[in-house]
């Protein structure tokens, strides 16, 4: 089912048998400003296929000469190329100035088709001065959507710790160590402390949240052994 817009979106039709989920395709058309792929608030990007140029003679033909539209076998892949822009993140705009930049077919006017899934990341939360340990299944790798050692709410990593050190939940101190730490390991173990984060609150019991997907590795990517820090 088509929806027409400046952009044009395939709604979520094509079912992931295996795994249940649905893929979303997003077309936009070579003169148009902006390539656009969103989730919902709770879910991530996860680019499954890209390409730029014409695979059929409908796609993007409004008010065009049939001699423009007529070159179906013209497809340069992008799968690279939006996954790094892309990949792991709730919203993403691609300019189609960056896009224009190929252009696998001289005289066709073309689009770019973008099919991906929108998925929930996993979180991890350890409390301070304990191990935190992320893991992927065979064959995939972990993605870090985002983390932060502080505390934010006063009913996490409770046990034992007096009550004045849970009531500072204005107390969040986003961080990039874990993904330098972990991105692209099927394993990865990361201590919850002052000495790896450094100390955003003092006399505050904090912890440690991360969010993370596990994705297939960049075909690009030399292979990365599990790790630990």
């Amino acid at each position: 089912m088509q929806h027409f817009s400046a952009t044009m979106l395939l709604a979520a039709v094509c079912l992931f048998m295996a795994s249940g989920i649905f893929a979303e395709t997003v077309i936009t058309c070579e003169n148009e400003r902006v390539h656009t792929l969103e989730c919902q608030s709770n879910e991530v990007i996860s680019v499954q296929s890209s390409f730029y140029g014409r695979k059929n003679r409908n796609t993007c033909r409004q008010g065009k000469p049939r001699w423009v539209v007529s070159n179906t076998d013209c497809a340069q892949d992008m799968l690279d190329f939006i996954k790094e822009r892309c990949e792991s993140e709730q919203r993403c705009e691609v300019p189609m100035s960056e896009v224009r930049t190929v252009d696998p077919c001289w005289g066709t006017y073309k689009y770019i088709e973008t099919e991906f899934t929108c998925i929930t990341p996993m979180t991890d939360v350890t409390c301070e001065n304990f191990m935190a340990k992320l893991r992927c299944g065979r064959g995939q790798v972990i993605s870090v959507v985002s983390a932060y050692y502080g505390r934010r709410s006063s009913s996490v990593c409770t046990l034992n710790c007096p009550f004045v050190q849970t009531q500072n939940v204005d107390c969040e101190n986003p961080t990039d160590i874990v993904a330098e730490t972990c991105n692209g390991r099927r394993r990865c173990t990361i201590k919850a402390s002052n000495s790896v984060f450094g100390d955003p609150c003092e006399d505050t019991y904090k912890y440690l949240e991360v969010s993370y997907v596990c994705v297939d590795p960049d075909d690009s990517q030399t292979h990365l052994s599990d790790g630990n820090r």
